[in-house]
């Protein structure tokens, strides 16, 4: 079951084509990534790469893949494919392959990707795949591409971004834990003659702040795997472009 993920971001083809294509800049807004380098290639080559994701502070896996793009196609639309793998043993995923799609139209461009990997670590590995790894590496492809579009659409950097997500997350926790306190308690905390006086709302105000701590939507400001597609309108083909990358893997 490969993952699917699509916005629509208000912006220019090529600045989009160089924010998602240059290594620099790639791994500024992409989550899954702490480092992306190009590796040297001989003329006519599809470019080689390394990447790196920091897992922990003392934990960074990396791999090497091999990407290639078609930047001009006849239908205007563009296209990059690639193919990775990870030899270090701490890694769940051995290797997949996958591609981005970039689908202008009047208002902006379709940006898209779709992509699959095979786990490691035999049948215990699937299933922490199945039931964790796979969901968190779609929800982070998803915020990934909210925080690109917040880049491109609004002049937020992705450093502003992550902060600014990190700040409504606190912001959530701190009204989930006061609402549940005030649960516990079973008034609100603060002065006894003002929870006195509130008594009688305490049940309203609690059932506000879980909902709005849980379920308001983000800040327009704020990244968010929401607003993004999890799955085609219609069925998705991966492009031609991937397998011409095979005989390079």
């Amino acid at each position: 079951m490969g993952l699917y993920i699509e916005t629509h971001i208000r912006a220019d083809l090529d600045e989009l084509w160089a924010r998602t294509q240059d290594p620099a800049r790639h791994q500024r807004w992409d989550l899954r990534f702490t480092e992306i380098h190009h590796l040297p290639r001989a003329e006519g080559e599809p470019q080689r790469f390394r990447y790196a994701t920091r897992v922990l502070p003392f934990l960074t896996v990396s791999g090497t893949g091999v990407a290639a793009g078609e930047k001009e196609r006849p239908d205007g639309t563009r296209t990059s494919a690639l193919r990775f793998a990870s030899p270090h043993p701490l890694s769940l995923i051995a290797e997949g392959s996958g591609y981005w799609r970039y689908v202008p139209d009047a208002h902006g461009v379709r940006f898209l990707t779709g992509y699959d990997y095979r786990p490691r670590w035999g049948a215990p590995g699937a299933l922490a795949d199945r039931l964790l790894f796979r969901p968190l590496m779609g929800w982070a492809t998803a915020w990934s591409f909210d925080r690109l579009r917040l880049w491109l659409e609004r002049g937020i950097t992705p450093e502003r971004a992550l902060a600014n997500w990190l700040a409504e997350l606190t912001a959530r926790a701190l009204l989930l834990a006061l609402c549940l306190t005030a649960l516990d308690r079973g008034s609100l905390p603060g002065p006894a003659p003002l929870a006195d006086s509130m008594a009688y709302l305490c049940p309203l105000l609690l059932v506000l702040g879980i909902s709005l701590a849980l379920f308001k939507a983000p800040l327009a400001t704020t990244p968010a795997a929401r607003r993004c597609l999890r799955a085609p309108a219609t069925r998705a083909r991966a492009p031609r472009l991937l397998k011409t990358l095979e005989e390079h893997g």
